[in-house]
């Protein structure tokens, strides 16, 4: 991946000096930046997004994570080309390699589960200071999401995943909820185990971070991106009405989930529902007091 001083030089430098952009139509879908398909002199495509100039950290952090999925080699990611700021456009940018999305084919649902599985299986960088967490740390939407790693997957799941959006959302939880969160996080150790492996994680893997690829499988966007636990990736698949229940059989035949994961699942999505309730307001804050609820009830 290059760094570049504009799209224009971005496209010059990956496909030659002669390459010029000869349109753009809009691509809809996201909700934090504006995203385009650029057509290209020399007949590629390539896919921009694109945030206000002070941005470029969103953007630098989602080409990190979108590299380290690429590495494993076990699923389709989109290859990051350059990141930047186009003073012409008054933007900061990510351009990555285009994709033409197909429909399903027989048999997607079921690899998407193998290539997942084997995402989650593939051995890990070492990082300083512990297995879980990420070289550097990102963002899950727009909210920043802290990564300092830690020695264990119960210490780094508080530290750096619960804590955090609780300080966030602060007062905006009545005081029995709040009181029951930090209750829940003195005792978090007995509710989640530590995995047998670490697993590099997509860490925002919803229906809509995922699509058919011209090849016929599934190929991941808009990572958010650590090391963890794999049945943190699994709840979150599952939290905006999940995925066909071929592709979890798949996917516990290549990466057994163990039998006490639904009981933990609604624990792991506590950590989204409270990034959707500072992002997007208190429409989620009936799901964050259940969950509390049911973990700690009335103490």
């Amino acid at each position: 991946m290059i760094t570049a001083a504009s799209a224009d030089a971005a496209v010059s430098e990956l496909f030659g000096g002669t390459v010029r952009i000869t349109g753009q139509r809009p691509v809809y879908g996201g909700d934090i930046n504006r995203s385009y398909r650029l057509d290209l002199s020399n007949g590629e495509r390539v896919f921009f997004k694109c945030n206000r100039p002070e941005k470029t950290v969103l953007f630098t952090a989602e080409a990190a994570g979108l590299e380290a999925l690429r590495r494993p080699g076990t699923i389709g990611v989109p290859r990051p080309l350059a990141v930047g700021t186009d003073r012409e456009r008054n933007a900061s940018f990510l351009m990555l390699e285009y994709l033409e999305s197909a429909l399903w084919a027989p048999g997607y649902w079921e690899m998407f589960g193998h290539e997942l599985a084997a995402l989650h299986r593939a051995a890990c960088r070492p990082l300083t200071g512990g297995p879980f967490g990420f070289p550097e740390d990102n963002f899950i939407g727009a909210t920043p999401q802290k990564n300092t790693p830690r020695a264990s997957w119960v210490a780094f799941f508080r530290d750096c995943r619960l804590l955090p959006q609780i300080e966030l959302v602060g007062e905006r939880l009545d005081a029995s909820t709040r009181h029951r969160l930090s209750r829940l996080l003195e005792h978090l150790g007995d509710y989640l185990p530590e995995p047998e492996f670490p697993s590099l994680l997509h860490g925002d893997l919803w229906s809509g971070n995922a699509v058919c690829g011209p090849d016929g499988k599934a190929w991941i966007l808009d990572p958010a991106a650590y090391v963890g636990h794999f049945e943190a990736e699994l709840a979150m698949t599952e939290l905006f009405g999940g995925f066909p229940a071929s592709f979890y059989r798949a996917y516990h035949e290549a990466n057994p989930i163990d039998s006490g994961y639904q009981q933990r699942r609604d624990l792991y999505n506590l950590y989204h529902l409270l990034n959707h309730l500072n992002l997007f307001g208190t429409s989620y804050l009936g799901a964050v007091r259940e969950i509390s609820y049911r973990y700690m009830g009335n103490g």
